[in-house]
């Protein structure tokens, strides 16, 4: 069941469709946990390859042509790769061992449509469309009952749609509401069973965020109301945030450095946000896969297959980069272009979920991953 959580500003579209809203989230805290989730996707396939870039590989620069420019003369973070110039702070949480980088990872579907593979990276499926619901959904089953869990985003993605409550929440670009309009709802709504749970479960969002205003453009703003619907023990353990603008296929340079950039900025401020609960906390980044090796006529990359997922947080055993890297030559390439998945994504998701929360990873896997074969990473999250 979903729920989208209301502010002043979202309460004059709720009261035109208030006949339409679903039953109330349950706000009880008791028996949620401590540990904290936080799954950022970004949709249009990241270049893994130019976000931890492989420069001990020989044939590296050649492949990349002008994309590797940029990482002339950086330090690696290992004897192969470097990290992105526009990732400072994903750099420092590297060296303080909170960032740990899974290279050459797949999903298990092979074409190249955006949609279909984000669909199968949200739903933990096979195929695109095999299930109806997503693995973050079917995780909640996992963890103490009174988990709770918060898109932040106005509708809920697919990663955490299924039976089991979820809110979201995101600030409008309305005007305000009157407080007197406020007392008067609250009064109509008083005595419905349905809605006054509603009611005041939207209150209590809206309270968790009050002052962190964003209009969705502002990746600190983000970060900062993604960590206030987070905190405190009516916050909410587990959460997802969309990001876009991944999709390079023109002058990559730019558009991905920003892009970069925004990411290592709401993380950032995400971190700074949740305090000493960033010591409980696991972010993952994921995109749906990855962009050819080589540079097209337009100074971008086009859809390819294997790509990078970024764990981060006070839980990781980070400072290390994952891979069985298969090499960019010619002959090493996945159809010829693209860099070879070495690693199922759902077996590095289940190795680190199951980590940070106490849960055998192969039950994660079996649950949230049904259909996947092979065994889940170890060793991603401190003892």
């Amino acid at each position: 069941m979903t729920l989208l959580s209301f502010d002043r500003r979202h309460l004059l579209g709720a009261l035109g469709a208030s006949a339409l809203l679903p039953a109330r989230i349950a706000f009880a805290a008791a028996g949620q946990t401590e540990r904290r989730l936080v799954f950022i996707i970004q949709r249009g396939a990241a270049d893994g390859l130019a976000t931890l870039a492989p420069i001990g590989d020989p044939a590296f620069a050649s492949a990349r042509g002008a994309l590797a420019e940029e990482f002339a003369g950086l330090n690696k973070l290992d004897g192969m790769f470097a990290l992105h110039p526009s990732l400072a702070g994903m750099g420092k949480l590297y060296a303080a061992r909170q960032a740990l980088f899974v290279h050459g990872v797949g999903i298990p579907y092979r074409d190249r449509s955006h949609f279909d593979a984000q669909n199968v990276l949200e739903t933990g499926g096979t195929k695109p469309y095999e299930h109806p619901d997503g693995w973050m959904n079917r995780l909640l089953g996992l963890l103490p009952g009174g988990t709770r869990a918060m898109a932040v985003a106005p509708t809920v993605p697919a990663a955490m749609r299924g039976p089991r409550e979820v809110a979201s929440y995101a600030n409008s670009r309305l005007p305000d509401a009157t407080e007197d309009l406020m007392q008067r709802v609250s009064q109509l709504y008083a005595a419905d069973p349905q809605l006054h749970g509603l009611w005041e479960s939207s209150m209590q969002a809206r309270q968790m965020a009050a002052g962190n205003d964003d209009s969705g453009a502002d990746p600190a703003a983000t970060g900062k109301l993604a960590a206030s619907l987070l905190t405190g023990p009516q916050g909410a353990r587990v959460a997802m945030i969309e990001t876009g603008g991944w999709d390079t296929h023109i002058n990559q340079k730019g558009r991905l450095e920003r892009g970069l950039k925004g990411l290592d900025t709401m993380i950032g401020a995400l971190r700074d946000g949740l305090g000493p609960a960033w010591s409980e906390t696991l972010v993952v980044v994921a995109t749906e896969f990855g962009r050819t090796v080589a540079p097209n006529g337009t100074g971008g990359t086009d859809h390819g297959t294997g790509s990078l997922l970024m764990l981060l947080g006070g839980t990781v055993d980070g400072g290390r980069v994952v891979a069985d890297w298969p090499g960019l030559a010619p002959r090493q390439l996945f159809e010829g272009r693209d860099l070879k998945p070495t690693l199922p994504i759902d077996a590095a998701l289940a190795g680190a979920l199951g980590g940070h929360f106490g849960v055998d990873p192969a039950r994660v896997l079996a649950t949230c991953f049904p259909g996947a074969t092979g065994k889940a990473s170890s060793g991603l999250i401190r003892a």
